[in-house]
This record gives structure tokens, C-alpha cells and sequence, in this order.
């Protein structure tokens, strides 16, 4: 071999130029000696890979998983350990990174078997870490969302921004918080100590806005369960809804209120050209930069031709000059260019680079809810965009746009799930507190998740700040609410009364840690609360899906819940109690291991989130607990101290979720590298929540496609 390669390399040398084969030869001899050194890593790699499985996993897997995922045993998720080999393990990385998941959340095995001495739990980890990296390198793919159209949120943002509007398209209750009197303002880098919103799902005439008249808005795109509502695969286009998007742009265009005052493009784009100027040249130099925006790249010159013997058509048909230019308008925003999101197709099944006008489109859509500005499309253009002092720069000025407001409007609640706020009716008799006339405090309870969210990203706090603030925002009706409700449910919110409109709310220290951050807020006590009394199991699995981004498997079909009220002979029993004896079942007490705990961590904070340290019945409160099965804890400051210690796990999981957004796509085991990348720069940095965001846009599965091929072209 050495000799063929020798002469192959030599080939094309004349005789007579010897300094040339000398130099060729000594590079051929590298290059053998390159070779030799990378067969011999590759074996010793191997064989490392091998002994590892041999001497360390498979041993482990034998003395503590085999009575539930072994041979002689009724396999349970039809994994057999037992039967799995070095070889067929890296090629499984869905299965290797479940092993590494259940063993770093200490979640297997189960509390009633053997338990693995903590040194071996870590030297698991970490070997299958090193199986998973080295599987993950080998096949270089990532999943990828499918074509997909634009969410309702979206849409509505890039025809805001296309036309430059001086109003929305149309209402959108989606978003929870309004903004009155433009507080938010992330240019400064401060939240202001005061600031004026609404609430939109809950308060009165909070629809009532400027919007283009005789605009329908199409239906709410629904949010993925334990994802949002700009997921891929739930973002169809059927032909009746096509159809509805072909009537929405004319209708967006020939709305009375699509007038010059309301148009910020309307003098370039919109208004007649001078009698002596070219029409036709005129229509191309306005319709080529309008396209390129709104196909977010450069339009090819047959389709451009295509507008412009539109337009022409149109003006020869004597449809006035500015009627024409809607007509065309309306054609684009209807055209599946426009509609659609996808990559362009790849040329490998591998991973490669996204280019530089897709990844415009992802920052935009993930940071904005929209189509890419004017700047980031002209770095694309020059090929500049994935330079990373220009990206830097970039991400930093899209942060301190106002435009990220709607990045708050659709993320943290999604996140957060408070839609779910929307249906909490605690009983009027037991919690009259929690009413006021024909309204519910709990408009007041939703928006100080969503300020707490916002001041952190404006101002670059740790993302610790969201376990365990500092501060929050009460408006007085809200704060008054905490404070009496505190010392007397039937006081607090029906004494103090409550706006429904316009409500300022303030900047407020947080003393008693009982209080500040998301978990303890109101508004999550109570959505995870039933008409009569606290739901432990779904407050736990809020705080595993939310917090730590591992959402339990849904229960048994055939398990009946736990009534809301006690059953007769029971009344003396604490909750605690009575949901020890209903989850009896072998299938259940796996996730209920996991859940319960989180959940009763929070079991002092009634169904409307006042604090309690007695049932009715008069029985104590017990919300003891182990998170993750070494932090003990005996209150909720405690608690909050135990997932401070797991902030990596914390930093991971909301890293999860923002990616996953960013993608619009599920995240798989080719992206948990990424995640562990991503979360050891957002710690080296103070867990700040910009720098998350950044190694988020920065990861490879952000700036990576995997062949995503269109079963069709877009046109």
C-alpha cells in the first residue's frame, strides 16, 4: 500500500524535477505516517469503547437492571439490556442518550431495588456520554422540521413589518400581556419601575386596538403538547385553508384602512411614478427589494418577470397604478414563498451548514416572530452573516430591538403554559377572594410571570433569577391580594377591588422567598390547582416538564384521578395520605417517584396560591421531600435552594425549550451535545439569560440542515 500510494502521488512529475518528487515524497511519507497514526487511534479508541462496555456498562447492567430489562424478565419499554452489545449500542444514540438521562436524573434504578453507589452512577455517565458524542460524530445528522407554514403570530408580525404598518392585521389574543404607553424598551437595558399593560385573555376591552378593518384573522395555531405552537409538524396547509389565505391577502390589501397615513412603504411602494419614468422599469426596481424581503432571499429574474407581467397586465387592463401595486402586494403575501418556511434543499443526508439567507430567517423568526430586516438580509446577501464577530453584533442589536417584544409575547407564556390560567375557576364559595364583580384575579396573577421574563432579558440577569427572584412586579390590586388573602381568604381581592383595563404594575422588592420567581407565583399555583383543592401530580409534572424540561409519560388510561373531594371515612386523612393510597399500582409508583416530590414541594400554597400550614381539616401541611433523590428538603426555601444547586440542570432544560422553539422541531439525541455545549458557556458567564440565548443561535443544530427535501417546489 505504502508503494501504490508512493507512486500514485508521484504521478505527473517529470524526471528532471527532482527538488518536486523529493518534496512530494516527503509529503507522501507524512501522509503514511498520518494514516498509520490515525488506524492505530481509531483501534485504540475501539478497543477503549469495547472495554469500557465489557468491563463497566454491561457489568452494571447485569447486577442492577436486569430484574425489570433483562432476559428471565417481562422486558418493561422493551429495552433488554442484557441482549445489547458494544457494537449495536452506538449505533442506537436515541437509546444510549435515554441510559444517560435516567441515570444523571437519578431516576433508575427505582427507589425499591439495589441503588448504584454514586462513583459508578458518574462513571456510567460519563462513558455513555463518550458513546454518544462518537455515535452523534459518525452519523453528522440532525433531525429537521418539515415545510411548514407561517403560525397566525407569525404572519401577522411579517405583514406588519413587510408593509411597514402602523397597526396589526388583526387582534390576536394568543398575546397575554399588552403593552400600553411603550414600556418596553430593551435598548436601555433597564426595565422601567412602573409600567402599564393589559390583559388580553381576561380583561375588558382589551381587544379593542388599531387593526385594519374587514381583516379575519384564521384560526389559533394550538400549542404542541409539551411544545409550542410553531412546531412543524402541526403547521399543515390544507386546500381549504390555502384557499382562506389567498381571500385574507386580498382582503388585507383592499381594507379601507390600507391607506397611505398607515403604510410606512406606501410612497416607494404604492404611489404612482411620475408620468415620464419607465412603468415597467419602475414596477421591477420596486417589486425586486419587495420580493427579496418577502421570500427572504434574492428573487430569481423568472419569477420576478412573472410580478412585473402582473402589474403590466394589470395597468394595461387601466386598474390605476396604486391598485395595481395592492394587486400584486396581495399575490405575494398569499404565495407559498411567503407562507412557507423551509430550508433550501440539501445535497447530502449528512448535516451541512445552513446558508447565510436561512439562517437571517431563523434568527428573525426565532428572535422576532418575522421575516429578517433590510440589514440582516444585506449581511446574507454578501455572504457576511456567519461571520462571527458580524453575528455577534447582530444577535446583540436584535436584542436591544423592540421588536423582541415579541419574542415575550410568544415564548415565556408558552413556556410557562399559563394558558392553562385562562380555565382556572377555584369555587366562588370557598375562594371568594380570588373574584371581583364578574372578573378573577387571576388577569392580574398571569402578567407577573410574563414582567418577571422580561425584565430578565432586558436587563441580562441569570437565569436563576426565575427560580428564586430578588424582585417582581404586583400591581396594588395584586400585592394587597397577597397580603390580605395571606391573613384572611375571604379579605384580600374582593376588599381591595381590581382594574380590568389599563393595570400598572410596580417594581417591588421580594423579602419573604416564599415569594418571587415562577414557581411560587400565583398564577402557576392556581392553573395547577382544581376548583377544590391543590393537584400535587400535576403541580410535579409542571415543575419536571417546565423546569427541568423531562415531562412525565402520560397515566394509565384505566387509572380513575383522585376525586376532588375526600370520600366519606377519608375526611381526616391529608392529601399526602390519600394519594399514597390511590397510587398503589406497579405502573404507577415509577413516575409518581418522580413526580409527587416536586409536587408537594409546593403543597403550602392553596388552589388560588395563598399560603396555607393546615388543611381544612385541620392536619398539617407535609411537603418534605428528596429532589432527584440526594437534595433533602423540609420547606419551599429549601426546595428552591435544592434546584439552585441543579441550575446546570435547570439552564439545560430552558435550553432545551428555546431550542426546540428556535427549530420549531422536537429535540432528539443528536441534539443533547449541543445542549451540554450550550450549557457549559451560558455557566461560564453567570448563567446571564443573553449568553443562553446566543450559544443557542451559536450550537450546531441551530446553524445545521439535514437534507430537509420538499416533496415539491415552492413557488
Amino acid at each position: 500500500m505504502k508503494n501504490r500510494l508512493q507512486k500514485n502521488i508521484s504521478l505527473g512529475t517529470s524526471s528532471d524535477s527532482t527538488g518536486t518528487v523529493v518534496r512530494i515524497r516527503f509529503h507522501c511519507a507524512a501522509l503514511i505516517t498520518m494514516i498509520s497514526f490515525y488506524f492505530v487511534f481509531a483501534n485504540n479508541a475501539w478497543t477503549a469503547e469495547r472495554d469500557a462496555f465489557t468491563k463497566i456498562i454491561k457489568p452494571a447492567f447485569q447486577k442492577h437492571c436486569a430484574k425489570c430489562h433483562g432476559a428471565e424478565s417481562e422486558v418493561e419499554g422493551d429495552v433488554n439490556l442484557l441482549q445489547l452489545q458494544s457494537d449495536n449500542l452506538t449505533t442506537n444514540v436515541e437509546l444510549v442518550s435515554s441510559l444517560i438521562e435516567v441515570l444523571d436524573l437519578e431516576e433508575m434504578p427505582p427507589e425499591d431495588e439495589p441503588q448504584l453507589q454514586q462513583k459508578l452512577r458518574l462513571k456510567l455517565v460519563t462513558e455513555l456520554k463518550v458513546i454518544l458524542h462518537e455515535s452523534v460524530a459518525k452519523q453528522k445528522s440532525f433531525s429537521h422540521a418539515p415545510i411548514r407554514r407561517m403560525n397566525r403570530f407569525q404572519y401577522n408580525n411579517a405583514v406588519v413589518d413587510l408593509f411597514d404598518l402602523k397597526c396589526i392585521v388583526f387582534t390576536l389574543p394568543e398575546r397575554m400581556m399588552r403593552d400600553h404607553r411603550e414600556y418596553f424598551k430593551p435598548e436601555t437595558g433597564k426595565m422601567a419601575d412602573v409600567v402599564t399593560v393589559g390583559s388580553r385573555p381576561l380583561g375588558k376591552s382589551q381587544m379593542i386596538e388599531s387593526r385594519l378593518a374587514g381583516v379575519a384573522a384564521f384560526p389559533q395555531d394550538l400549542r404542541a403538547e409539551h411544545g409550542f405552537d410553531n412546531q412543524g409538524d402541526h403547521l399543515s396547509m390544507s386546500p381549504l385553508l390555502m384557499e382562506s389565505f389567498l381571500k385574507l391577502g386580498q382582503s388585507i390589501t383592499q381594507s379601507p384602512d390600507f391607506v397611505p397615513k398607515k403604510i410606512g412603504i406606501w410612497e416607494n411602494f404604492f404611489s404612482p411614478p411620475d408620468t415620464e419614468v419607465d412603468q415597467a422599469a419602475e414596477v421591477r426596481r420596486r417589486l425586486e427589494p419587495f420580493l427579496s424581503r418577502a421570500f427572504r432571499r434574492p428573487i430569481e429574474e423568472e419569477l420576478l418577470d412573472r410580478y412585473v407581467n402582473f402589474v403590466s397586465h394589470q395597468l394595461d387592463s387601466g386598474i390605476v397604478f396604486p391598485n395595481a401595486m395592492k394587486s400584486v402586494a396581495a399575490a405575494a403575501i398569499s404565495s407559498p414563498k411567503f407562507l412557507y418556511l423551509y430550508d433550501k434543499r440539501g445535497e447530502s443526508k449528512t448535516a451541512e451548514t445552513i446558508d447565510d439567507f436561512e439562517l437571517a430567517s431563523r434568527l428573525s423568526f426565532f428572535l422576532w416572530g418575522s421575516i429578517p430586516d433590510h440589514t440582516l438580509l444585506e449581511f446574507a446577501a454578501v455572504g457576511k452573516l456567519k461571520e462571527p464577530e458580524i453575528l455577534d453584533a447582530q444577535i446583540d442589536r436584535m436584542l436591544k430591538d423592540r421588536k423582541l417584544k415579541r419574542f415575550c409575547d410568544s415564548f415565556p407564556a408558552q413556556w410557562l403554559q399559563l394558558e392553562r390560567i385562562i380555565s382556572s375557576v377555584p369555587n366562588r364559595e370557598k375562594f371568594p377572594g380570588f373574584y371581583f364583580s364578574k372578573y378573577r384575579a387571576s388577569m392580574h396573577m398571569m402578567i407577573e410571570p410574563l414582567l418577571l421574563f422580561e425584565t430578565i432579558l432586558i436587563e441580562n440577569q441569570p437565569i436563576t433569577q426565575l427560580i428564586d427572584s430578588d424582585f417582581t412586579y404586583r400591581s396594588s390590586f395584586l400585592q394587597n391580594a397577597y397580603q390580605d388573602l395571606r391573613n384572611d381568604p375571604k379579605n384580600g381581592a374582593r376588599k381591595n377591588g381590581g382594574s380590568v383595563g389599563v393595570l400598572s404594575f410596580h417594581r417591588v422588592p421580594v423579602t419573604d422567598r416564599r415569594n418571587g420567581g415562577v414557581i411560587t407565583n400565583a398564577a402557576v399555583m392556581t392553573m395547577t390547582s382544581g376548583p377544590e383543592r391543590t393537584q400535587p401530580i400535576t403541580r410535579g409534572a409542571w415543575i419536571a416538564a417546565v423546569i427541568f424540561n423531562n415531562p412525565p409519560e402520560p397515566p394509565p388510561a384505566d387509572v380513575p384521578p383522585l376525586g376532588e373531594k375526600p370520600r366519606e371515612g377519608e375526611e381526616h386523612l391529608t392529601l399526602r395520605e390519600r394519594l399514597s393510597m390511590h397510587r398503589e399500582r406497579a405502573d404507577c409508583k415509577g413516575c409518581h417517584a418522580q413526580i409527587d416530590p416536586l409536587g408537594f414541594a409546593l403543597e403550602n400554597y392553596d388552589p388560588t396560591g395563598v399560603w396555607r400550614n393546615n388543611y381544612q381539616n385541620g392536619r398539617n401541611v407535609d411537603m418534605s421531600g428528596t429532589l432527584f433523590r440526594k437534595h433533602e428538603f423540609t420547606n419551599v426555601i429549601e426546595f428552591k435552594d435544592a434546584i439552585l444547586e441543579e441550575k446546570d440542570r435547570f439552564a439545560r432544560g430552558l435550553a432545551g425549550h428555546l431550542l426546540s422553539y428556535g427549530l420549531a422541531r422536537e429535540l432528539e439525541a443528536s441534539d443533547q451535545i449541543a445542549l451540554d455545549q450550550i450549557t457549559e458557556a451560558t455557566a461560564a458567564d453567570d448563567y446571564k439569560i443573553q449568553t443562553l440565548l446566543k450559544q443557542v443561535i451559536l450550537s450546531e443544530p441551530f446553524q445545521s440542515k439535514t437534507n430537509p427535501q420538499a416533496t415539491q417546489t415552492v413557488r
